[in-house]
């Protein structure tokens, strides 16, 4: 690691950016660096509106990819290197309105029985039957599993707010059969090396990946993604009658407003 990708690092997590968005943030002023052949300190603004050119003309990557490149190119040079800000005039696309994507209840379980071992099939029950993000899927531990209380306790989730995910019994049936062949002793869903650590959570591309080869193996053609079962899971509440404001309160939203699009998505309207 070079001392400048240390610095952002340490930045970064002082000011308690989340596990993903540090991520993001690295990868993108390393993407930003290799196109100049350059160290990002030896760029500066003008090298920025190019690079946005760039993504937007030649790359004609997506709109949240490009918001989140200003984000970080700005952060490297405001935050880590101590520059003056500059007011750079990069129009910031306009995010597109598009629904997500949700499958049918009978897609949502051929996607779960595709899971080719245990431990994926527990991953895709549990993104399913709890709308998690696929962060907050990583960051859960075995203590926070309330088998009196029958919920998944979510800490720090997005806008770092804590909140309960209640867990129906198929669900803790299946987490009781995981536990007792996996035996995780602080995350529940470990991360590997070359050996499995209790101390290190899989990746959240790790579990990315799972969800695509069980979608590829069950022949659903739709893009389905970890977030697409948060949305189905929400969609099937929505249609089975659950009040809105408290599917809200499930997802972790902080605007109701966000939660309202997936009356688009279901057949009450």
């Amino acid at each position: 690691m070079t001392p400048l990708r240390k610095r952002m690092l340490e930045e970064l997590q002082r000011r308690n950016y989340s596990q993903l968005t540090i991520q993001s943030y690295l990868h993108a002023v390393e993407d930003f660096a290799r196109y100049f052949g350059r160290s990002p300190d030896q760029l500066n603004e003008e090298h920025m509106r190019e690079d946005h050119l760039h993504l937007v003309h030649d790359r004609k990557l997506a709109t949240n990819t490009i918001i989140a490149r200003i984000a970080a190119l700005r952060f490297l040079f405001v935050k880590t290197l101590r520059r003056p800000y500059v007011q750079v005039d990069l129009p910031r696309p306009k995010t597109e309105k598009r629904l997500p994507v949700v499958l049918s209840r009978e897609e949502v379980g051929r996607l779960i029985d595709s899971a080719s071992n245990l431990l994926h099939y527990t991953i895709l029950m549990t993104l399913y039957a709890t709308g998690l993000r696929r962060a907050e899927l990583c960051d859960l531990k075995v203590a926070d599993i309330d088998t009196q209380r029958m919920v998944l306790h979510v800490r720090q989730g997005k806008g770092k707010r804590d909140r309960d995910v209640p867990m129906t019994p198929k669900l803790l049936e299946t987490l009781r059969e995981y536990w007792r062949w996996m035996k995780p002793k602080t995350y529940l869903f470990p991360g590997m090396d070359n050996n499995w650590r209790a101390d290190k959570p899989l990746s959240p591309k790790a579990i990315y990946f799972i969800v695509r080869e069980a979608a590829k193996r069950a022949g659903i053609t739709k893009p389905v993604s970890p977030h697409c079962l948060r949305h189905s899971w929400a969609t099937h509440l929505l249609e089975s009658g659950e009040d809105l404001r408290k599917i809200q309160l499930l997802l972790g939203h902080s605007d109701l407003e966000t939660t309202s699009v997936y009356y688009a998505q279901s057949s009450v309207m």
